[in-house]
């Protein structure tokens, strides 16, 4: 054994290529907490060290072109733009959703033959501050009727709506004196549906909150892209009457943005601008929004078919979180 062999023994190899390692890209596999703080921060620093020197390039690549240069925008990731591809995505133009949605259980509250008709209820014993909630839903959904749940059982809440003509049943949860949950049943034979809600705000605690008129409003289902997104999509729109009366101005929004699904309530306003129509001399018009509430934010947790029925009920989709939320790209509606 040579000598230059016996000392350069249990040594770390030196990088003989003369580049610059990387730094790990995930360092949280790494078990040492000094470590890998370390590590995170070196990622840091080196990436933003590369966003400069991207721009720097940019730049000067910019100014040597001249008025040749083309100037075009950097697109930045965002989790919808790099979401992962779901199966079952539906084209605008698929025959098959189509054809299947104009049978479903859900066409003649679209086609406008059937009115919805709902009854909304609550836990047993609940706080006041949750009729709060129960009112500004009131104002938002119109034909919704309070009824006390006393002690009566979901399945006979949903027994005794249905010999009523309600079609939907609405039951409330809550927490902390703040609603956490709603389970929506569609009458006679489902499906039925159960929401966390989250970040209520009511009509009073937003600012410069418009007052709800008795008109229907118009309804916005916005985002729901998947098979499963448009089947909640359409259930959610079962809930109002589909003859908007347009001179009230209000719109419904259900925005689904990373399976959060953001309910608002807004008035179009149109006032008079400061500029002028250069060809008519008068002012023009602008339109802006004004917020009527409540706001509120929904996450479907299971779908299942029929009435409420926890033990003998068949699911359509449960969300399960650590089989199905392996990644933060990944959405289902």
């Amino acid at each position: 054994m040579g000598k230059s062999e016996f000392i350069d023994r249990g040594k770390k190899p030196s990088n003989t290529a003369g580049v610059k390692r990387t730094v790990i890209a995930n360092p949280s596999k790494i078990r040492n907490k000094m470590k890998r703080n370390e590590m995170y921060g070196k990622y840091v620093l080196q990436k933003k060290a590369q966003k400069r020197a991207d721009r720097l390039r940019r730049a000067k690549e910019a100014e040597a072109l001249g008025e040749d240069a083309v100037h075009t925008k950097q697109t930045p990731r965002t989790l919808e733009n790099t979401r992962e591809i779901e199966k079952t995505m539906v084209k605008p133009d698929d025959e098959e959703v189509l054809a299947d949605e104009a049978e479903d259980e859900f066409a003649s509250y679209f086609a406008d033959e059937v009115r919805p008709k709902l009854l909304v209820t609550t836990r047993p014993r609940p706080s006041k501050e949750l009729f709060h909630f129960i009112g500004g839903l009131v104002q938002l959904i119109p034909n919704m009727y309070f009824y006390p749940r006393r002690s009566y059982g979901v399945k006979d809440i949903c027994k005794y709506a249905s010999n009523r003509n309600f079609t939907h049943v609405v039951i409330l949860s809550e927490k902390s004196k703040v609603c956490n949950g709603m389970i929506v049943s569609h009458l006679p034979a489902g499906p039925t549906a159960f929401f966390k809600v989250s970040n209520v705000v009511p009509s009073k605690d937003i600012a410069h909150h418009g007052n709800i008129t008795n008109h229907i409003p118009e309804l916005v289902l916005n985002g729901f892209g998947t098979r499963l997104g448009h089947r909640v999509g359409r259930f959610l729109g079962s809930l109002f009457p589909h003859n908007a009366q347009f001179q009230g101005r209000q719109v419904a929004t259900f925005h689904n943005q990373r399976d959060y699904i953001f309910v608002r309530h807004h008035r179009y306003v149109f006032e008079e601008g400061k500029d002028t129509n250069k060809e008519t001399g008068k002012k023009k018009t602008k339109a802006r929004l004004q917020e009527l509430g409540p706001r509120f934010t929904m996450k479907m947790r299971w779908l299942q078919e029929g009435t409420f029925d926890t033990q003998f009920g068949e699911y359509e989709w449960i969300h399960k979180r650590k089989e199905m939320d392996t990644t933060r790209r990944k959405f289902h509606l």
